[in-house]
């Protein structure tokens, strides 16, 4: 007997999981620096430099670049600013993880403590919270039909979506940020960078993935005074993808490996930045392939084996943008100043129904300030709800959402900030699906052919003609053919129908199937 096969491309996704670590360290205060009073705000960057797979574990190696604004302890222009790399390393327990396999990380900082140890010493404890998924990629022949006419096949049509390849890339940032000609740089108080207004292009067997590093630096001046420069730089990586079309589904991640940031001479007026980031791709193509969930042959018996394949199907992503307009009470800020804020956005909720879902969260906001205080500078945290809906989503797909900052813009009138942010929801959604495959297929003699003509049956609950025409040796071709049947999908129990007999010309010795693929 001559059967198809196909061979798909599977990339299974294996486990999906959050890890929270935390990561301490102390920060010495150099000796061309006053004492700390008190420290007034902290931020960090992360990089991943390193990720190495194991058998049931993961280890990262990465650092954070963390800066510290502090109240310094008997100086006139008393704020200050330090930073420091803290270096870390973790071994995570994944039970199914294996080597080949591919890992995804998303690493956010939830929290930042400082603890002044003495006057020249700050203890820091960062919580960092890591979104891991894991994915396998294999092969697998299906088989999808077969020539022999006496072979009865019970087929489905099932679309999926098969790996078409993976790439990734490294790309680099090497530029200088001008300031004003009449600051003079003494310091850099805090520094915030992100990935924003991610984008791909395919064209030539190649994909195209920009973004744009966003830079947001506080800065003291040789005067003392707190200033703030803001500026996008471009990220372009090439990814090299044979047979790529622009309906094929791309999964982009960005890493970033290393950050490097410093001033430059003060006659420059300039901060030199550079990074290093990772870029990976995952292609896929949505296949409607024809698979056989059952197979036999009457007067013969045919043995097989039948294994499920994990795999995805419908996988789609949806972008969404969050118009977040709020007018938020500060008093503090009545004769202040905003001079920078960071946002994190959160979703604390997520409820479906009806083909959407809906995201509850908030927008937690840390907004530095000058106030009239001896210190002259300030914080604030504000909390700014939002709800956004998606629409379009199965109630049975797997969900994964990202949140990126697309704008931000606060006014401040007398305490009174209109907070206008807009937030980018990337969602992510396939769901799981599973492929019948049958191997090991042999053919024998059945040894008790039971001799009839023709039967007649009462349908029970939970038959089909297929599984009838099966038990009996017959063919759902010629039960319909004989009972007239308009609808064989449709049978009713307690039904009588007939079913004929099926005569097949027996080999006379055991045959074993071959597949040609």
């Amino acid at each position: 007997m001559d059967i198809t096969k196909e061979t798909l491309k599977i990339n299974k996704n294996v486990c999906e999981k959050k890890e929270t670590i935390i990561i301490q360290g102390d920060m010495i205060v150099p000796d061309s620096k006053p004492d700390i009073l008190n420290t007034i705000n902290a931020n960090g960057n992360v990089c991943i430099y390193k990720k190495e797979i194991m058998e049931g574990k993961l280890r990262i190696d990465g650092n954070i670049l963390t800066y510290i604004m502090y109240l310094a302890d008997g100086e006139k222009d008393n704020v200050r600013g330090l930073n420091t790399g803290l270096d870390f390393s973790e071994t995570i327990n994944i039970q199914d993880l294996q080597h080949g396999m591919s890992v995804d990380i998303l690493p956010i900082i939830k929290f930042i403590e400082c603890k002044i140890l003495n006057g020249r010493k700050i203890g820091i404890k960062i919580t960092l919270e890591l979104t891991i998924k894991v994915s396998s990629k294999e092969e697998a022949n299906i088989i999808t039909g077969t020539n022999d006419a006496n072979i009865q096949v019970l087929k489905k049509t099932m679309k999926i979506n098969s790996l078409l390849g993976e790439g990734s890339t490294k790309t680099y940032v090497k530029e200088n940020i001008s300031i004003p000609t009449t600051d003079n740089l003494a310091e850099i108080l805090n520094a915030q960078i992100c990935l924003v207004d991610k984008d791909i292009k395919i064209s030539y067997n190649k994909i195209l993935a920009k973004s744009e590093v966003e830079v947001r630096l506080v800065y003291l001046t040789e005067e003392g005074r707190i200033c703030t420069t803001q500026t996008r730089l471009p990220l372009v990586g090439f990814i090299d993808m044979p047979n790529i079309k622009e309906e094929n589904i791309c999964d982009i991640s960005y890493m970033i490996k290393n950050i490097l940031i410093k001033p430059n001479s003060i006659e420059e007026h300039s901060v030199y930045i550079e990074l290093e980031v990772e870029i990976s791709c995952m292609t896929y193509e949505e296949k409607e392939i024809q698979v056989i969930q059952d197979m036999y042959c009457p007067g013969e018996k045919i043995e097989f084996q039948t294994t499920m394949l994990k795999t995805m199907t419908n996988k789609q992503c949806k972008k969404n943008t969050c118009a977040i307009r709020e007018k938020i009470n500060v008093p503090e800020l009545t004769t202040g100043t905003i001079i920078d804020t960071s946002i994190n956005p959160i979703i604390n909720k997520e409820n479906r129904l009806n083909g959407k879902v809906v995201y509850e969260g908030e927008v937690e906001l840390e907004i530095i300030f000058t106030d009239n205080s001896s210190v002259g500078i300030n914080t604030k945290k504000v909390n700014i709800p939002f709800e956004q809906t998606v629409e379009g989503i199965d109630n049975n797909s797997r969900l994964n959402t990202q949140i990126e900052t697309v704008s931000q813009e606060f006014v401040n009138q007398s305490g009174v900030v209109s907070a206008n942010v807009d937030l980018n929801f990337e969602t992510d959604t396939y769901q799981n699906s599973e492929i019948p495959v049958i191997d090991n297929i042999t053919e024998e003699e059945e040894e008790n052919l039971e001799d009839y003509s023709v039967i007649i049956y009462v349908v029970r609950a939970g038959d089909t003609l297929w599984k009838i025409a099966k038990r009996f040796g017959s063919t759902v071709d010629d039960i319909v053919r004989v009972n007239g049947i308009e609808n064989p999908d449709k049978i009713n129990v307690g039904e009588k129908i007939y079913i004929p007999k099926y005569v097949l010309k027996r080999a006379k010795e055991p045959i074993t199937l071959t597949a040609h693929g």
